[in-house]
């Protein structure tokens, strides 16, 4: 449990997948880094967060497992790490599983003791819940197979979005041949071979990760990978983590991103992947980066509906989600609604769910403005 604990200590530094909160934990559970992660029908599950082992070989400028860095390193056999994930998982600690390594020996013997690991979880222990697996650079299409066969998730990190800013990210690592084929692998897979040959007869969603604000990549860099693998690859979603520069390593003295930074990301993420949005559409500043002092959704709407609302009793599906305060399940909602009734004022929406106070100027009720008292501060 003490080289667990220093594992999940560690993990606790890497920047987050899953946009996993971590939660208070319990007396017993302070032993380990647990991460409430969202799950895909929304409710909220306990993962166990940590490495097969912290001791790496690369040489990441940003990242606190580099080689070279001096801390206790901890490796664990797969057959112990199994065990001891089991016995954390029956005292109820956690419910599911985020597996990652430091890369020792390479990107191939690194991915079968991550794969040996979650085999003997399955198999040797009966293990069924949820379980996210890192695809290791270096890694090989019949590797990443097999951890499609094993796991809910896989997950191949980019970290930046070309080669150019990766080389100053992770000077060991290869964009194409290494973390962006994988990517393609994934979705061949995916398309060639029958479902039922992945783990509980489906295959494992796909995300990615980039760091955030270390090389000077613009935001606009980062979008256009993401709606590239949106489309060509299906991504469930990319994660975007704000670098916090760790001490000891060669981005130290760098500054931190903010935050606020990361967020203007995800929402424009979101409104490429699920509201219909086209990258050329995002309010990039000059820079190339999305403005922080409102969201990418409501600088579209002021600078496109302002002077021409939409009318909420004649426009389609995707003409509604480009209203402030109307998502998909609001859209949905009110397509229904206006079946029945025309919409004729603002406790219309109020009573569907939408944000009236977000939506209000920049829509039409009956052909007519509705009336709202607009907020002066």
């Amino acid at each position: 449990m003490e080289r667990l604990h220093l594992l999940s200590t560690h993990m606790a530094l890497e920047h987050d997948q899953d946009c996993g909160r971590q939660r208070p934990l319990s007396a017993y559970e302070q032993h380990v880094f647990i991460s409430d992660v969202a799950m895909p029908n929304g409710r909220t599950l306990p993962v166990l967060k940590t490495l097969l082992n912290s001791a790496c070989e690369r040489n990441c400028n940003y990242c606190p497992f580099r080689a070279g860095r001096d801390f206790q390193r901890v490796l664990f056999t797969p057959e112990e790490f199994a065990r001891l994930f089991m016995d954390l998982h029956r005292r109820g600690a956690c419910q599911g599983l985020f597996l990652s390594s430091g890369i020792l020996g390479g990107g191939m013997r690194t991915q079968d003791q991550l794969i040996d690991a979650v085999e003997i979880l399955r198999f040797k222990l009966g293990f069924r819940g949820y379980i996210h697996l890192k695809i290791m650079p270096g890694a090989e299409k019949d590797q990443v197979l097999r951890g499609m066969q094993l796991a809910d998730r896989v997950s191949i990190n980019l970290e930046g979005p070309n080669p150019t800013r990766l080389a100053r990210l992770a000077p060991l690592k290869k964009f194409d041949e290494e973390l962006l084929k994988p990517l393609y692998w994934v979705e061949e897979l995916r398309r060639n071979l029958p479902s039922y040959q992945g783990w509980g007869h489906r295959w494992p969603s796909t995300t990615t990760q980039f760091v955030v604000g270390a090389v000077e990549e613009s935001d606009l860099e980062l979008l256009s990978v993401t709606e590239q693998l949106n489309r060509q690859v299906h991504l469930q979603r990319a994660y975007y983590s704000a670098f916090d520069p760790i001490p000891d390593t060669p981005l130290a003295e760098h500054a931190p991103t903010p935050l606020v930074r990361q967020n203007r990301l995800y929402e424009a993420s979101f409104l490429l992947r699920d509201y219909g949005f086209d990258l050329e559409e995002m309010p990039f500043e000059p820079t190339g980066n999305l403005p922080q002092d409102e969201d990418p959704k409501l600088a579209w709407a002021h600078a496109n509906l302002a002077q021409q609302p939409i009318d909420l009793n004649r426009a389609d599906r995707l003409q509604l989600l480009r209203v402030p305060g109307i998502g998909p399940k609001g859209a949905e909602a009110l397509l229904r609604a206006r079946r029945i009734n025309k919409l004729t004022c603002l406790e219309d929406l109020v009573y569907l769910g939408i944000s009236t106070k977000r939506a209000a100027s920049f829509i039409l009720l009956n052909g007519k403005r509705p009336d709202f008292q607009p907020r002066l501060f």
